[in-house]
């Protein structure tokens, strides 16, 4: 049995009668998307996407950072650039 990620879930079809029924219902929070009664996709709001863009980002940039801690500095002057 696999573990269902969302407070909500609903069917394929029943995303495919009537989408924006489903996104109103969800009152912002994760859909599980379910076929055959197994999840397939998750449904979640626009804005909650792009967080998890954002920290995706932050983790990358904190991966660069850690992997150049230590090194020497390189000296710039903002007239060349």
């Amino acid at each position: 049995m696999e573990a269902i990620l969302a407070d909500q879930s609903v069917g394929i079809s029943e995303l495919k009668l009537n989408p924006n029924a489903v996104i109103e219902a969800a009152h912002g929070q994760a859909v599980a998307i379910l076929n055959r009664n197994k999840p397939v996709a998750y449904l979640i709001p626009a804005d909650a996407w792009e967080a998890i863009l954002d920290r995706l980002d932050d983790i990358k940039l904190v991966q660069i950072v850690k992997e150049r801690e230590g090194q020497a500095a390189v000296k710039v002057n903002i007239d060349d650039l």
